[in-house]
């Protein structure tokens, strides 16, 4: 059962309800009152006749005396009996219609008993209301005066009033489930358009299409709204999911060419090795010189793709001050000491700390210094720098290399990519993905900016730490022990 026809016929049961509720109460009010006037009638005629009967005597005349008076209409009828319940006398009335107001045993009891007796019954297929009443004439003797009236009048004007309310009712909750029917249609639009657009992008895979709602924001407003909101969201995520499925594909293509090439270097190093006869001495020594390198080469691209893979967990790096100038101090001493050919200076370093983690930090620059100093002809420079930049602090690496070809640069951090000038360097292309990707997630950024034959320039941006060097170098120097 859909919501539209729930409602419908919730909208028409509570219409039904309210006017079954209303039309019982106005059914019984009708009645209460038309029968408190007949009571009134019945007794102010009664208390008439009972002074009349008290007046007269009966050894005289008749107890009752019907003057031209409203006792004598049709549908009210006056019955006098003698205690024992023998009839006596009647009304005209009673005499054109030929029947006796009925008295029960137990009604002649309650008159003998209480005075009065008041009852409904059924003659000739008409309800009559009769009050019955003990008189005692002057003379001494009792009677008993039944005045009964017909209630025709009443029950035909009420069984008018039941058909009329029956078919009212009828007719308004007819009239309240078509209307219901089209003003839930109307509310519910809205929502069937969301259905339809819902199921539209389930068969495209249409993420980029919207719910369109100009109403007000109201519940269907806001429900619309909020759809709209994940539906941007399930896009930008199946965008993303499209690209991390592109980007690993593409990364494994790529780590399986770059292992192919040492693989089958390997694997024909080792058949010219079991050849028969063998081959002589100084073929043997570049073979094995040849897998010697091939080896290294894979262990550099395994260890790389380790390194790539922890970057891409997303396990979070330490967050601490890592002070800049002892780590930058240390890497140009190693430096030197592997390329004495080239002029590595560290100049304008500050004593200043960034946020980060200190061994992701060193990794970058290591990184960074490696393909600097691989690609600086000797002779060349390498210099390392760092500046202060509205709360952040800026490292760079510059060189005098090769530099990098402009079409080059907006894949430089692409992993598996190298520029045409830097493929002479024997590397997988990781080493700068690896740098951007560990840099990012210590909330920071790298740029380059590069030009043939002029050299690069590698700049990390990272946050600065707001506690200074020298308030941690004191801690560490109380905490070390004497010599």
């Amino acid at each position: 059962m859909s919501i539209r026809l729930r409602l419908t016929l919730l909208y028409s049961a509570i219409v039904a309800l309210t006017l079954v509720l209303f039309s019982s109460l106005l059914y019984v009010t009708l009645d209460r009152v038309m029968l408190a006037n007949v009571e009134q009638t019945l007794h102010d005629e009664t208390q008439r006749l009972l002074i009349n009967a008290r007046e007269r005597s009966g050894l005289l005349g008749p107890v009752i005396e019907f003057p031209a008076s409203k006792v004598t209409a049709p549908t009210t009828y006056v019955q006098l009996r003698e205690v024992n319940g023998a009839n006596l006398q009647r009304s005209p009335s009673l005499e054109r219609v030929d029947f006796d107001l009925p008295l029960s045993d137990a009604a002649r009891a309650e008159v003998l008993d209480r005075l009065t007796a008041k009852d409904t019954v059924i003659v000739e297929g008409q309800r009559l209301r009769i009050h019955s009443n003990l008189v005692t004439t002057r003379d001494g003797r009792a009677f008993i005066i039944q005045v009964a009236r017909s209630l025709a009048e009443q029950d035909a004007a009420l069984g008018q009033l039941r058909r009329l309310l029956i078919a009212g009712s009828l007719l308004a909750t007819v009239l309240a489930f078509g209307i219901g029917w089209v003003l839930a249609g109307t509310a519910l639009r809205p929502i069937d358009r969301i259905t339809q657009t819902a199921q539209a992008i389930g068969a495209e895979r249409d993420f980029g299409r919207r719910v369109s709602y100009d109403g007000p924001q109201d519940e269907i407003g806001r429900l619309a709204t909020t759809f709209n909101a994940m539906l941007a969201a399930l896009q930008a995520a199946y965008r993303q999911e499209a690209q991390a499925l592109e980007a690993q594909r593409r990364f494994v293509a790529d780590a399986s060419h770059e292992l192919r090439t040492p693989l089958t270097t390997i694997r024909g190093n080792i058949g010219l090795l079991r050849r028969t006869p063998p081959i002589d001495e100084a073929d043997r020594v570049a073979v094995l010189s040849d897998m010697a390198e091939e080896a290294e080469r894979m262990s550099r691209l395994v260890n790389d793709l380790l390194s790539l893979a922890r970057a891409d967990t997303g396990r979070p790096l330490r967050s601490e001050p890592v002070p800049l100038q002892p780590l930058i101090d240390d890497l140009c001493r190693n430096a030197r000491l592997l390329e004495p050919n080239l002029d590595i200076a560290c100049a304008n370093t500050l004593d200043v700390a960034v946020q980060g983690d200190p061994d992701a930090l060193k990794q970058v620059l290591l990184i960074l210094l490696d393909n600097a100093i691989k690609f600086t002809p000797p002779g060349g420079a390498v210099r390392l720098t760092t500046t202060l930049r509205d709360g952040s602090v800026a490292i760079s690496v510059e060189d005098t290399g090769i530099g990098i070809p402009p079409e080059a640069l907006p894949h430089i951090f692409e992993r598996f990519f190298r520029a045409d000038s830097a493929r002479t360097g024997g590397g997988a292309g990781l080493g700068l993905a690896i740098a951007k990707t560990l840099v990012e997630r210590q909330r920071g950024t790298i740029t380059v900016v590069s030009a043939p034959g002029q050299g690069s320039t590698f700049t990390i941006v990272l946050p600065r730490s707001a506690t200074p060097p020298e308030s941690r170098s004191a801690p560490e120097a109380a905490a070390a022990p004497a010599v």
